[in-house]
């Protein structure tokens, strides 16, 4: 799944077009390297994204087309 997709599926962040924003200022890593809105997301990455001054960390756990609320809490973990 692309990263822009898994970001917005999972509510890491609220709306696509965001974290193609995101990505394209080089503020969302996977597995330590920047990286593009494109890039493949799979099991087991950790993803780390800046807003502004904080830094958020998440490891991928599932990866889901379509997630009910509830459901996307369970897509990741905060690390």
């Amino acid at each position: 799944m692309r990263l822009d997709k898994f970001l917005k599926v999972s509510r890491l962040i609220k709306r696509r077009t965001v974290a193609n924003e995101a990505c394209d200022a080089g503020r969302v890593m996977v597995n330590g390297k920047v990286a593009k809105a494109s890039q493949a997301v799979k099991t087991g990455d950790v993803l780390e994204i800046q807003f502004g001054n904080r830094s958020v960390k998440a490891e991928v756990l599932d990866i889901k087309d379509t997630a009910k609320k509830d459901e996307a809490r369970e897509l990741f973990r905060y690390l």
